[in-house]
């Protein structure tokens, strides 16, 4: 179960580098910015430093998600475990919020977001009673 929780968290966390990547350094480009249901350049503009602030926010918990990973490889359990239930917790919270704000039209980018790091922590869980 260890082995799923990391694999999990790896692909949560290479999907919040891409995030990351949209958001702080091609938001600037309108096919970007419309992923993000936004109308127009003005809008565009206006969102900009949110945009960018929230990927730096994508980042750094996908570096906390691919810590994680790394130290249970290096059979570093508990630090490995407790990272990666951080991390991956925020992801899946961030996903669950995304969907109670935003309604059923950010239902594909809320299980995006949300399902790979809820993987991560279930099978966290289960290790614990797995064994």
């Amino acid at each position: 179960m260890l082995t799923l929780a990391a694999v999990a968290v790896v692909v949560a966390s290479l999907l919040h580098i891409a995030f990351f990547a949209m958001e702080s350094l091609l938001f600037s480009r309108p096919a970007v910015w419309r992923r993000f249901s936004v109308q127009s350049q003005g809008d565009a503009d206006a969102i900009r430093p949110w945009a960018f602030n929230q990927g730096f926010y994508n980042l750094f918990l996908a570096f906390g998600g691919l810590a994680g990973a790394i130290a249970l490889a290096m059979d570093e359990r508990v630090v490995g475990a407790t990272l990666i239930a951080l991390a991956a917790g925020c992801m899946a919270g961030a996903g669950v919020v995304l969907i109670a704000s935003g309604g059923m039209r950010f239902a594909r980018a809320a299980a995006m977001q949300a399902v790979p790091p809820l993987v991560a922590v279930v099978a966290l869980a289960l290790s614990t009673v797995v064994g």
